[in-house]
C-alpha cells in the first residue's frame, strides 16, 4: 500500500508540472524606440544615397561624411520635429547655410539640402532598410532633389534624423567648397545668394572675396 500510495503521489506531482508548463505565455520583446534608430537609419541613407549617386553618374565625386554636416542636419531635422513643419527654413527664418556660418566662419562653397518626412505604425518595429530606401526614392522621383543628389561637384555630406509622434524628419546637405581659395573677408561681409537649381549655382560666377576692413 505505501508502495501503491507513492506512486500516486508521483503522478499528482508530475501531472501539475505538466499543466504548470503548458499554461506558460511567452510575449514577443517590445520594439525598439525609434529614437535610438536614428542614427542607424542617417547611416543608412548615406550608403543608399552614395550607391544611387554613383549608379546614375558614374562620374560623380564620392561623398565623404562630415562631421559638421552631420551635426548641422541633426540640428535642422530636430527643429521641424520639435515645431512639426517641413522647410528649409525654421517658423522664425532660419536655414541650415545660417546654422552653418553661425558655427564655421571660414565656411564657403555650394550647399545643398534635400528634406523628406516618413510617418511610421507606431508599436511596431521600424525596419530600417525600408525606411532609408523610402526616403531616397521620394528624392529621386523629385527632379531637384534628385538633381541635388546626383551633383557630380558635391564631395561632401551630412545626413540628420529626428523623430516626433508617429513621424521622422530627414534632412540630407550636399556641400563643395567650388576650389575657392581660404576664406580671407571679414565673415559679416559674405554674403548667402540662393539657386533655384544646382545647374544655376554651377553656372553662376564664383563670389568674390571681400577685403578684411583694417583695425581701427
Amino acid at each position: 500500500m505505501k508502495s501503491a500510495r507513492l506512486l500516486c503521489l508521483a503522478a499528482v506531482v508530475f501531472v501539475a508540472q505538466s499543466c504548470a508548463e503548458t499554461t506558460a505565455v511567452l510575449y514577443p520583446p517590445p520594439p525598439p524606440d525609434p529614437q535610438t534608430q536614428m542614427a542607424a537609419l542617417e547611416a543608412r541613407i548615406f550608403e543608399v544615397v552614395q550607391d544611387e549617386r554613383h549608379r546614375i553618374d558614374p562620374n560623380a565625386k564620392t561623398l565623404a561624411l562630415d562631421s559638421e554636416l552631420v551635426g548641422v542636419a541633426r540640428t535642422h531635422s530636430q527643429d521641424m520635429a520639435a515645431k512639426n513643419y517641413l522647410a528649409h527654413k525654421s517658423p522664425t527664418g532660419v536655414s541650415s547655410t545660417d546654422i552653418i556660418m553661425d558655427i564655421d566662419a571660414k565656411w564657403q562653397g555650394l550647399l545643398g539640402e534635400n528634406l523628406a518626412a516618413q510617418h511610421f505604425s507606431i508599436g511596431y518595429a521600424l525596419d530600417v532598410d525600408v525606411f532609408a530606401h523610402r526616403f531616397v526614392d521620394s528624392w529621386l522621383a523629385s527632379q531637384s532633389h534628385k538633381d541635388n543628389l546626383t551633383f557630380a561637384a558635391y564631395d561632401r555630406t551630412g545626413v540628420g534624423a529626428a523623430v516626433s509622434g508617429d513621424t521622422i524628419y530627414v534632412t540630407e546637405l550636399f556641400a563643395t567648397d567650388m576650389g575657392l581659395p581660404p576664406v580671407a573677408d571679414d565673415p559679416k561681409s559674405r554674403k548667402v545668394t540662393e539657386f533655384p537649381t544646382t545647374k544655376a549655382a554651377k553656372d553662376a560666377p564664383p563670389p568674390k572675396p571681400v577685403p578684411r576692413l583694417p583695425p581701427e
